[in-house]
């Protein structure tokens, strides 16, 4: 093992970079598991109405992130490991799979820029054909009018909203006060469910966005170096 100079510089900055790569993994995998669980997602995406479940582009992502943060933990090891041995084919091996993960996420990131209302707009759909036949509901049928009425009630309680917009508000409240639902409550009559559903996902989606930036410009780094300490390697006097 017998790198010098500015070789072994790089060799230890692309330890550091391995280092913080496999720590955005850690990052990203746990905040993927976070939104997976976390409270408001899950108690809007379990939710289904006749039997239909609500979509599940949403779910879909999280499960990839899942699935990205735990293969980049898995090569910022390869990397680690690879620049202390000082191991053309390790380094090699490093070098093909951020390829292959910077062209993914580049993939990736073209896709959900061009779909990146796509989650908000199916829930905005799912909430208005919930809404609309719970006020429509055949009230000579009270077990399916209840059913609906719950799934509208936890849409309400989970984004402490009421309605479509403003007058679609006062009507869930009117039809609450006359025994329809205990569906809305007057406190959140000037909240749209629609606005909350855009901050609810616009803001996961924002946050994602911001780590695969910076995910993408470490693996960038990462390239150049395994490449540069390989060469460096194969030319080293040691070897």
């Amino acid at each position: 093992m017998g790198v010098e100079g500015c070789t072994k510089c790089i060799k230890n900055l692309l330890f550091f970079f391995n280092f913080i790569f496999w720590l955005a993994g850690g990052v990203i995998l746990g905040v993927a598991l976070w939104l997976r669980h976390d409270n408001k997602t899950s108690s809007l995406m379990e939710l289904k109405l006749d039997g239909a479940p609500a979509p599940s582009s949403f779910y879909i992502c999280v499960h990839i992130l899942i699935a990205v943060g735990a293969v980049m933990m898995v090569v910022g090891f390869l990397g680690c490991y690879g620049a202390i041995q000082e191991s053309q084919c390790l380094l090699g091996t490093f070098f093909v799979c951020l390829v292959i993960l910077f062209a993914c996420e580049v993939a990736a990131g073209i896709w959900g820029y061009m779909h990146r209302e796509t989650v908000s707009k199916e829930m905005k759909n799912f909430y208005d054909s919930v809404y609309d036949q719970a006020l429509t509901e055949n009230i000579a049928d009270p077990s399916k009018k209840t059913a609906v009425g719950e799934v509208l009630k936890v849409f309400h309680e989970t984004l402490q909203c009421c309605g479509k917009g403003i007058g679609t508000s006062f009507l869930s409240v009117i039809t609450s006060k006359v025994g329809f639902q205990d569906v809305c409550s007057p406190k959140w009559l000037t909240i749209d469910c629609h606005g909350k559903i855009d901050e609810l996902f616009s803001d996961k989606i924002y946050l994602v966005g911001i780590a695969a930036l910076v995910v993408a410009v470490i693996m960038i780094f990462e390239m150049i170096f395994s490449m540069v300490l390989c060469c460096g390697i194969r030319n080293s006097p040691v070897y």
